[in-house]
């Protein structure tokens, strides 16, 4: 049941922290893992709900959030480890797909070691790149899923295998396209706001 009985909540949940994230993601990156913390917690307790009652479910999910949100912000370089480990599985689900058509386990465990390696040694770029693009396609999924897609409200819903990337890209190019194109720009307003921000920072010293 999870989220499946609250999919236009959870859309426009998804819209609000997904623009959040693109546009003001490195800023608010302490904001944005608590409110994905408590997402994150939300469905992994809803996942234990089977059978309760609809408010019971409510504190069961409102509760396992809550924890979750707690958690990242009492681990915040985890966080930005885990954010960078996402974008080392990410780069190997977007660049190498072999004949089998999943990459080898020891691969994607390489790549998500590099990821957290760099997130924090480069923990401002990543950040910005991690949310941009996270943000990006949260966005996209709390959008088309208050327009009624049908791939997006499974998604809200909790079933995240619907879309690219975790989906293969057939059918689902412009969603692709419009994810990338919108996860750039983001990035490169963040690049560009941060940098404006450490400027006058100097400039105040």
């Amino acid at each position: 049941m999870p989220f499946a009985a609250f999919p236009v909540p959870a859309a426009f949940i998804l819209l609000a922290a997904g623009l959040l994230a693109c546009f003001q993601g490195y800023r608010l990156f302490r904001w944005l893992l608590a409110i994905y913390g408590f997402m994150g917690g939300a469905y992994l307790a809803a996942q234990f709900v089977e059978g309760m009652g609809p408010w019971a479910s409510a504190g069961v999910m409102v509760g396992g959030g809550l924890v979750g949100a707690l958690l990242l912000l009492l681990v915040y370089l985890a966080g930005v480890a885990v954010l960078g480990a996402g974008l080392g599985a990410l780069a190997v689900s977007l660049f190498w797909t072999p004949q089998t058509g999943e990459a080898e386990v020891w691969v994607v465990v390489v790549a998500c070691l590099i990821g957290a390696i760099a997130a924090v040694t480069l923990q401002r770029y990543v950040i910005i790149v991690g949310t941009s693009f996270g943000g990006a396609w949260t966005a996209l999924v709390g959008a088309l899923a208050l327009g009624g897609h049908a791939e997006a409200l499974a998604a809200a819903s909790g079933d995240l295998w619907q879309l690219y990337p975790m989906a293969p890209a057939d059918g689902q190019v412009p969603f692709a396209i419009g994810w990338v194109g919108l996860g750039l720009v983001a990035a490169l307003v963040q690049l560009r706001g941060s940098s404006v921000s450490r400027r006058r920072r100097k400039d105040d010293d």
